[in-house]
């Protein structure tokens, strides 16, 4: 499990902070620069999150220190807009991993401490590989180009889950078709559908596969400091440049840069990726002469982006360089076929994140599962899994581990298989009496799941006899759905 330590002098902030992440994470709390020095000196921390305006030390002067004295510790700044200049002027000398905006969202602040996390593990990764490469040995060569085999299988279109009738296999069709052609490729899809990983597999199947795959959200930053990210900046640019930073087009370089969140963007920007499109080539801040690079650009919105072009919002020019090759990422809800396998794969990463083992699912757990619509798609799916897993005391994941909300949601779609979670919402057809029933069928399934069909249990919570109980579960086809259960 990655270690991450939380440096913020709010009560309030740090406790939001360790709630979001101890879940997946073993979280390190800190009030001060001070504490949070003493708190490294003692444990393997990982990556550190630290707020930008505490007193004493800002965080970008903290993590100035940090880079000199655990230079593998990722870093990662968080605080508002009116700290850019600061912090933009201390990236550099900091080392600073990624930049956080005030208020933050629970999912985008997930998601950068996983891609932190991962950060950690290649850069070990690549350490270990880089000693190995500098070794003659045939046999340690052998083993780098295995290991290099296996990420290009786990990130290629094998590492794509899906049934075989699932609504994604025409996209992995497209993949293959045009992953080897140097175009550029625009990702459409709902939040937490997995377009990351569909740009992986675009990278792992192209001539480029053995280049690098460079990743920057472009929603998480304003313009300033997403200009200093991409395109760099000279010694002097600014206050504080003290040196040269290479930005993530030169260090895409040869391989594919993949810009998430792209409907995020400004006109203003939109306006210098453009010409980085049409020419090949960028000014890094505070420098003379343009630097020339070779970068496929992939980039993934959930946005609606003919419409953003329509409204005035998004250029069309830039839309049409992006969108070469549209490819679009079905959600979750279009695809329960792919539930159970994608769940299977899914417990296999939450295992190894929290070093526990079960054997798997039980059948009810993926029916639920399968049956629930998933709004936050594959990321919801993956926070359900870690949860559960971290709950369990059993051998088994069940599904009255589920939280209340998706089983609540899946007994609804079982019993009433209309794809509305509403059971007496007005679009639900039939007459007072059927609705009755079917509300009642759905509350009787969802209690008799979350106590384990404890027949006991669910009609004193139900103020039912239990010959009452037994009469509804025949009546609404229940008595059959699991066997086994407790009297």
């Amino acid at each position: 499990m990655a270690t991450v330590l939380v440096v913020d002098d709010e009560v309030r902030s740090q406790e939001a902070l360790r709630r979001t992440l101890d879940e997946e994470f073993e979280v390190f709390t800190a009030s001060s620069a001070e504490e949070a020095q003493k708190i490294l000196e003692q444990e393997p921390v990982q990556i550190l999150l630290c707020d930008q305006r505490m007193p004493g030390e800002s965080g970008v002067s903290f993590l100035k220190r940090v880079r000199s004295q655990w230079p593998d510790v990722v870093r990662i700044i968080i605080s508002g807009y009116t700290d850019s200049e600061d912090i933009i002027a201390g990236i550099n000398e900091a080392g600073i991993y990624q930049y956080l905006l005030k208020p933050w969202q629970p999912d985008a602040l997930l998601m950068a401490i996983r891609n932190a996390a991962e950060l950690y593990r290649l850069q070990a990764e690549n350490q270990r590989l880089s000693l190995e490469l500098r070794t003659t040995s045939p046999v340690l060569r052998r083993r780098v180009e295995m290991k290099y085999e296996r990420v290009k299988r786990e990130f290629g279109l094998d590492g794509l889950t899906r049934a075989a009738d699932s609504p994604l296999n025409p996209v992995c069709e497209l993949i293959a078709q045009v992953a080897p052609f140097d175009l550029s490729v625009l990702i459409s899809g709902e939040s937490g559908t997995g377009k990351e990983m569909i740009a992986r597999a675009i990278h792992y199947q192209s001539r480029r596969a053995d280049k690098a795959f460079v990743v920057e959200n472009c929603g998480a930053l304003p313009d300033q400091l997403l200009e200093a990210e991409l395109f760099g900046y000279k010694r002097g640019a600014f206050t504080g440049a003290y040196e040269d930073r290479i930005g993530l087009f030169q260090q895409a370089d040869g391989g594919t840069l993949f810009l998430d969140e792209i409907g995020e963007t400004s006109p203003a920007f939109q306006v210098k990726l453009l010409r980085v499109l049409q020419e090949g080539e960028f000014r890094p801040l505070g420098s003379p002469r343009p630097v020339t690079v070779d970068v496929r650009v992939i980039a993934a919105t959930n946005r609606d982006l003919e419409t953003e072009v329509r409204e005035g919002r998004f250029r069309e020019d830039l839309y049409y360089r992006l969108a070469i090759v549209p490819l679009h990422v079905p959600p979750l809800r279009e695809r329960p076929m792919d539930i159970p396998l994608l769940a299977e794969r899914l417990l296999d990463a939450s295992e190894k994140a929290l070093g526990k083992e079960v054997e798997g699912f039980t059948p009810e757990a993926l029916a639920c599962m399968a049956a629930y619509r998933w709004p936050g798609n594959v990321r919801e799916l993956q926070n359900t899994i870690l949860r559960m897993l971290a709950l369990t005391r059993e051998n088994y994941l069940g599904a009255h581990l589920l939280p209340a909300g998706v089983l609540a949601s899946s007994c609804a779609q079982d019993v009433q298989g209309s794809g509305s979670d509403d059971l007496v919402a007005v679009g639900f057809a039939g007459t007072l009496q059927e609705r009755v029933d079917a509300l009642e069928a759905r509350v009787l399934k969802e209690t008799l799941i979350r106590l384990r069909w404890n027949k006991t249990r669910a009609a004193n919570e139900l103020g039912l006899s239990r010959v009452g109980l037994r009469a509804k579960m025949v009546r609404y086809g229940l008595e059959g759905d699991r066997s086994g259960g407790v009297e």
